[in-house]
């Protein structure tokens, strides 16, 4: 294969439990990549069970960047992830190495690839408004009125997404503009060679398992201590991004009474199952992606055998 002048970029991604540490390891320890996290909740600190982040383990056999370095008072941005992203992927390649982008959080992906559309930065009084108002009417109602200023981003974005939702409702009150019309002018980046691997369930009932049988492990393991100890502190609260991610949320819930331990189980199985539909319906349309099933006993040496000779030309 003739080497392009564009520079490599790997992107692995995959749902929640789809096994896309154990893939990302294996392709780390035969071909000479470095692993960038696209986890919008690893990168918090004293969140490791909830974000099943990778253990000391493997962390020793495969190092993470943009893991664990950010305290869960602070807020984490798609903006901030691409100049992280982009610092760490600059290292990897002054050591000779290619990025390998791992994770599940699209809007990452698709930032980095695609760039950031040039919208508005947050109003912390117009932010407090629509705080108070989705307090007073729920998510249902701000998603109604999104629907009617910006259908194209009410059909993108989950009725139960009140961060992005809200963020959605900003844009257009500070501009007069649909948040899409801005999506819209993006424009792919230059420079990099993507490529992109998808590893995802053929049968849905498989993730569903698995899924349940992870959140029953992470709860074995410490997990209610562990939102515990963040519940206590007295500096976050259940409407903070760290502490609205899945798992997160409903343990919340739980240790503030809203209900039982049999029902806060269940509620962050169905949560999870939820977010792994909302991922395989974004991965579906990464039409330049190529698949990979995970739950079949020897996925890694395809997915292995198909990345080195895509590589073969920088290697």
């Amino acid at each position: 294969m003739e080497r392009s002048s564009e520079q490599p970029v790997v992107c692995l991604m995959g749902p929640t439990a789809a096994g896309k540490t154990d893939l990302a390891v294996a392709l780390v320890e035969a071909l000479p990549l470095e692993i960038v996290s696209v986890d919008s909740v690893m990168v918090y600190r004293d969140m490791d069970i909830g974000s099943a982040k990778p253990d000391a383990e493997t962390l020793r056999r495969a190092p993470h960047h943009l893991i664990d370095f950010l305290d869960p008072a602070e807020a984490y941005s798609a903006a901030r992830f691409v100049a992280d992203a982009e610092r760490a992927m600059a290292a990897i390649r002054a050591r000779g190495r290619i990025p390998l982008l791992v994770g599940g959080t699209g809007l990452y992906f698709r930032a980095l690839e695609q760039g950031l559309a040039p919208m508005p930065e947050a109003s912390p009084e117009l932010r407090a408004q629509l705080a108070a108002e989705l307090a007073e009417r729920g998510t249902a109602a701000l998603h109604a009125r999104l629907a009617a200023v910006d259908p194209e981003a009410a059909a993108r974005i989950h009725p139960n997404d009140p961060q992005r939702i809200q963020r959605a409702l900003e844009v257009h009150t500070l501009t007069g503009r649909p948040q899409s019309e801005f999506h819209r002018e993006q424009t792919a980046r230059r420079g990099s060679a993507w490529l992109k691997l998808v590893i995802a369930p053929e049968a849905r009932g498989w993730l569903h398992a698995r899924i349940e049988r992870r959140f029953n492990a992470m709860l074995e393991a410490g997990f209610v201590d562990e939102v515990e100890h963040l519940y206590r502190r007295g500096d976050l609260s259940s409407q903070m991004p760290s502490m609205r991610a899945v798992g997160y949320r409903q343990v919340w819930q739980y240790l503030a009474g809203e209900y039982d331990y049999e029902e806060m189980r269940l509620r962050g199985v169905y949560a999870t199952r939820q977010y792994a539909k909302r991922q395989l319906t974004w991965l579906r349309g990464e039409q330049d992606a190529v698949r990979f099933a995970a739950g079949q006993a020897g996925h890694t040496s395809p997915a292995r055998a198909w990345l080195a000779r895509k590589l073969s030309g920088w290697i």
